[in-house]
């Protein structure tokens, strides 16, 4: 860490975490004393050299600035063979180790390049070979019994066990990072003094962003003694930029590092990194109340089995990826399959919202357009309607998805109305009608139990004001309340998935909806024909019949032909007209009031009597039925079951009409004798402009609208039509509620 000037302003400038982000902890110019460093360039040069590599090695060596000589480490040829194959690599940071005897002792000898020089480093071996064996036997057991495990806490558990065995630590926790970088100890193996650490977190801070990069590069760290004063690098010139040290095994840490480990008792340490698809997921971490050599072959093995580790983490963490990958896909080709047989695509979303808020582990599930709002869960609709507004507002981000963990991080607004309800991830289905697809959480109440105040102190030191460690690790606890469980990745992308997949569903259903829209045209067109020509035939016999005809019989039928064109003209264009308001999504105009259903039936019945003499009608209805609906659209549903009834019903068999109530609801059946409709056609018995797939003679005045048309109607009332055969009759059954839900 740079420090500040030994004369220092009369008011110091602030001291913020940034002083720690920015120290160059890959470049500190020291090492530890344990072992002694040398580095070469491409010819051969001693480029630095640890100041106690002369004493430790006890071999001649070259000085700084120096050529490799062939006598320098007493001749061994496997250290200038490392050296020199060193330099040749093509990998930066690759270890080539190896054991070698300098002086009488045994060395761990490793050699890297890093940019165009080799790094030398040696260790003292602190143990016999015999041991080393038997570290390694232990490491495979430990290896193969993590390949047997099942779940993420297992293979945590395991590993520290194993670490401890390998190694002798004290003490070994496995962290697990969160979303916001801070780790929680989630396992933990120690000697029974000790106070145990499991469940506690510590904050983001204290792996700062360049240790962080660090320990991804290099996976393993040892600090065999806190209290060992670092040796300096000498450097064969000043001109000579620092030496690269982020693959070294002996750089020198961080002396806030240092006093880190002091502050909380630790003679040694050693960090293992478990690292998941190229990020720092968690990490195994050594604590020893004394110094603590371990050799560099258990050390190895302890990083072999932390690669297993992170394999059989990524390989659940992939197959629960893919589980949820299967659950989406399932979701999605459901929701296209609702939308496009929907009428509008707030109801298919509605359809399905439980589904929706089950794939999203959402508490509750909003679905909204224009002026329609469905709420699924315990939110509040008020709330829900005031958060939907926010969202169609100028105050909220733009774009497809909108997300948050935290409400109040959005709009101060959003946090009072809400409550409990702190996550949301908003999805913007229609812009142009506004149509959102808001999934919630409530917030997380959870209590931290922090190793120590997560802030870091400030305070002067012979230096000047400069960052100091926490110096207290007793337990801190901390409540925290208005922020969800985050939206993770998956999450994310199944968002953008549906936004995809919805876009695409409303692109062919509105294809679907032009073809229909020109062949509504062309049905019109011709279907208007005849009234049109019968109107304007009547009109010329009209001008030229005598004013005083002698009986008036004439102008009386042609009067009727007039009236009888007309109101089949205008029952063309009603149709029309409702099914252009239900296909664009803007439902059917409804006036509810108290109405006698038995008074619409019978007036409807006496006017298909007189039209229609040579039809038979039985009839069961009750003297009076009242229902809270709008006379004239159940009088049009009415009307459109027993033409539909009359017109494909076997000639000359009756058509049964018959009215009741049942608990609170409405019954309104219609049968009329005729054969099972063709199963093919009954997923389409509803659906508009379906004329040409039921080719029916005595209806060739008909657009196929009258179903589709009824049901719009009977589910405005909140109920619904249902098609059955019950031999030998066709039976269109009306269900709704005395009173429709309000809404």
């Amino acid at each position: 860490m740079t420090p500040a000037p030994t004369a220092a302003p009369a008011v110091a400038a602030p001291v913020t975490l940034d002083n720690c982000d920015r120290e160059p902890i890959h470049i500190p110019g020291l090492v530890q004393p344990h072992g002694a460093l040398l580095a070469f360039d491409a010819q051969g040069r001693a480029t630095h050299v640890s100041a106690n590599a002369p004493a430790l090695l006890g071999v001649a060596l070259p000085q700084p600035g120096a050529t490799l000589a062939p006598a320098d480490f007493g001749g061994d040829a496997e250290v200038h063979g490392l050296i020199a194959a060193a330099l040749a690599d093509t990998a930066e940071g690759q270890p080539q180790a190896a054991e070698v005897r300098l002086g009488g002792r045994v060395f761990d000898f490793v050699a890297h390049r890093v940019g165009t020089e080799a790094v030398a480093e040696f260790e003292l071996r602190p143990v016999a070979d015999d041991a080393v064996a038997d570290f390694a036997l232990k490491a495979h057991r430990a290896m193969d019994r993590l390949k047997r495990q099942t779940s993420t806490d297992a293979l945590l558990a395991l590993a520290v066990g194993a670490v401890r065995a390998l190694t002798g630590f004290d003490r070994v926790m496995a962290y697990r990072f969160r979303h916001d970088d801070s780790g929680e100890v989630v396992a933990e193996e120690k000697v029974d003094e000790l106070e145990p650490f499991a469940g506690r977190r510590y904050p983001a801070s204290d792996i700062p962003a360049q240790a962080r990069r660090l320990y991804v590069v290099n996976t393993l760290r040892l600090i065999a003694d806190v209290q060992a004063a670092p040796v300096a690098v000498t450097a064969a010139s000043a001109a000579l930029p620092p030496l690269d040290m982020s693959h070294c095994l002996l750089r020198s840490v961080s002396p806030i590092h240092i006093e880190y480990l002091r502050n909380m008792g630790v003679g040694a340490s050693m960090s293992i990194s478990i690292v998941v698809q190229g990020k720092l997921w968690g990490m195994l971490a050594c604590h020893h109340r004394t110094a603590l050599q371990v050799p560099y072959s258990v050390r190895m093995a302890c990083d072999v089995l932390a690669q297993v580790l992170a394999a059989n983490v990524q390989s659940l963490l992939a197959r629960e990826d893919a589980r949820r990958a299967d659950e989406g896909a399932r979701l999605r080709a459901g929701l296209i399959e609702a939308v496009l047989h929907a009428d509008d695509p707030l109801g298919a979303l509605a359809s399905m919202i439980g589904d929706i808020g089950e794939a999203f582990d959402a508490q509750s599930v909003i679905v909204a357009e224009d002026a329609k709002l469905v709420v699924h869960g315990d939110l509040p609709r008020e709330a829900a309607t005031r958060l939907v507004q926010w969202l169609t507002g100028p105050d909220a981000p733009s774009g497809p998805m909108i997300e948050s963990h935290r409400l109040a991080d959005l709009s101060p607004m959003l946090a009072d109305d809400a409550g409990v309800w702190a996550g949301m991830l908003a999805l913007r289905f229609d812009e142009l009608a506004g149509g959102w697809l808001v999934l919630m959480r409530k917030e997380q109440i959870e209590t931290i139990h922090w190793g120590g105040r997560p802030e870091k102190e400030y305070v002067s030191g012979p230096l000047g004001p400069r960052l100091t460690p926490r110096g207290s690790f007793d337990v801190w606890k901390q409540e925290v309340r208005g922020t969800s469980v985050p939206w993770t990745e998956s999450e994310r992308t199944l968002g953008r998935q549906l936004l995809d997949e919805m876009a695409r569903a409303n692109a062919a259903r509105m294809t679907e909806i032009n073809r229909a829209r020109t062949q509504l045209l062309a049905m019109l067109g011709h279907d208007l024909r005849d009234p049109l020509q019968s109107i304007a035939m009547a009109a010329r016999v009209l001008e030229r019949s005598p004013a005083d005809s002698p009986d008036g019989t004439a102008g009386s039928r042609i009067g009727q032909r007039i009236q009888s064109s007309s109101s089949r003209m205008a029952r063309l264009i009603g149709q029309v007209l409702d099914a252009s308001r239900l296909q664009t999504g803007l439902g059917l105009q409804m006036q509810f009031a108290e109405v006698d259903l038995s008074r619409v039936l019978e007036d409807l019945l006496d006017e298909a009597h007189t039209a229609h003499p040579g039809v038979s009608l039985i009839k069961e209805v009750p003297e009076r039925l009242l229902a809270h609906a709008d006379a004239d659209r159940v009088a049009q549903l009415f009307a459109n079951l027993i033409s539909n009834a009359r017109h494909h019903g076997t000639p000359g068999e009756a058509v049964i009409v018959q009215l009741s109530v049942q608990g609170d609801e409405v019954h309104f059946d219609v049968s009329n004798s005729a054969p099972p409709i063709a199963p093919e056609l009954v997923p389409h018995l509803f659906s508009a402009f379906k004329r040409q797939t039921q080719p029916n003679v005595r209806n060739k005045g008909g657009l196929g609208l009258g179903l589709h048309i009824a049901r719009a109607i009977a589910v405005a009332h909140g109920g619904t039509i249902d098609y059955t055969h019950a031999d030998p009759y066709v039976v269109f059954s009306a269900r709704f509620p005395l009173r429709p839900p309000a809404g």
